[in-house]
């Protein structure tokens, strides 16, 4: 068999197959199409002995309605630079505006873009440096039956419903945005993701209302509304949405990701199931700056580089219910991303000015995307090997 691109010789780490350990990654078509020892027989062999190999990073929460909204970013840039080859954008667009985001940017961008669609009609369009209006402040503009048909007739590319609640959010509206939005995922057979700012409402009140394989993002936000009690134990309305299928995601962004936080839920056990970046305008070029520098997070605060990699690829893919994403199996989506992990001496901040200090940092170096190599615009330091 003729395969399109090897990977050769690098660690793979792989925990939809829990692997860890050198081998060979081939890419045909697209799709993977080899997996294992000493691979040969391709159009292009890339040498990544020393570096590390993934599937390819999704990043569960990002915002890349560049151009229509003001928080949007590049998803090119911010993709190829990062190590991400999916970025799902949660709640940028509305059904007012959804056909832009799917003509103007979707379909022109070379990273696999997916998303959640917001309930409210226009998505999140007033949040800004000077302007900052919550959306689900006016349940005038909740708009779920246009949000249904909207969702019904995009399932290729929206993968679930979006609210956002909370007293930036949605002022002294409570859950009601939330009711809305359960209504509109269970009509559609969507799972639904959930943000949570200051109350109202509580914590404790929005994971209640969450389904199995609801996303609460923002969740190891600090104080009001965190996960954990001043003793440093976990709420049990947090334990029990967890054994009922909550899906709890970071979703660093501006204001909600805290060290102390982290402690806390990792002291007792309690990993996020999905690490992400939450990247806008706002928070790009600090505090979360990329997917990358989140994960490096969590390994600073002592999650194993193994559980790092599984919360930013399987556990995103399962929580998009789309399990060939993520994985590195025979038959996958060819995506992949090379790292390293750096040894030093690097400086992170959380949301509330909390810095610590780490002596490791996860750096993207490469990118497989849709089975060809996906140029950084740095100078390529992977050499082509005959094949």
């Amino acid at each position: 068999m003729t395969h399109d691109l090897i990977l050769k010789g690098g660690r793979v780490i792989d925990p939809s197959q829990k692997h860890d350990g050198v081998c060979d990654v081939a890419f045909t078509d697209g799709k993977i199409s080899g997996f294992g020892k000493d691979l040969k027989g391709a159009r292009e062999i890339r040498d990544v002995s020393g570096y590390i190999v993934t599937p390819g990073l999704i990043d569960l929460h990002t915002h890349v309605y560049w151009g229509g909204t003001s928080l949007g970013i590049d998803a090119d840039e911010f993709c190829r630079a990062s190590g991400v080859t999916t970025s799902v954008d949660t709640g940028s667009a509305g059904p007012g505006n959804w056909p832009g985001f799917r003509k103007h940017v979707i379909e022109k961008s070379q990273a696999r873009i997916l998303a959640y669609l917001h309930v409210s009609h226009a998505g999140i369009y007033g949040f800004d440096h000077r302007v900052m209006v919550g959306e689900s402040r006016d349940m005038a503009m909740m708009n779920p039956i246009d949000c249904a048909e909207v969702a019904d007739k995009n399932r290729d590319l929206i993968v679930g419903i979006k609210v956002r609640v909370g007293l930036h959010a949605s002022g002294d509206q409570g859950t009601a945005p939330l009711n809305v939005a359960l209504q509109v995922a269970n009509e559609v057979g969507m799972p639904l993701m959930c943000h949570i700012d200051h109350p109202p409402p509580s914590y404790e009140e929005v994971v209640n209302m969450l389904r199995p394989g609801d996303v609460l993002t923002h969740a190891f936000r600090p104080f009001p509304n965190a996960p954990c009690t001043a003793q440093g134990t976990v709420k049990p309305e947090v334990l029990a949405a967890r054994k009922r299928g909550v899906i709890f995601d970071i979703g660093h962004g501006k204001g909600s990701f805290s060290f102390k936080t982290t402690r806390a839920m990792l002291a007792n056990g309690f990993q996020p199931d999905v690490i992400s970046s939450d990247v806008h305008k706002l928070c790009i070029d600090g505090p979360a700056y990329d997917q990358v520098t989140t994960m490096s997070k969590f390994l600073l605060m002592g999650m194993s580089l193994n559980d790092v990699v599984a919360a930013s690829t399987v556990n995103a893919a399962m929580a998009l219910k789309r399990p060939e994403y993520g994985s590195l199996k025979v038959g996958s989506l060819g995506d992949a991303t090379i790292l390293t992990v750096k040894e030093g001496k690097f400086d992170y901040a959380d949301v509330t000015g909390e810095h610590m200090t780490g002596d490791r940092k996860i750096l993207s170096e490469g990118v497989v995307l849709k089975g060809a190599w996906w140029h950084p615009k740095r100078t390529n330091k992977f050499r082509k090997v005959a094949g």
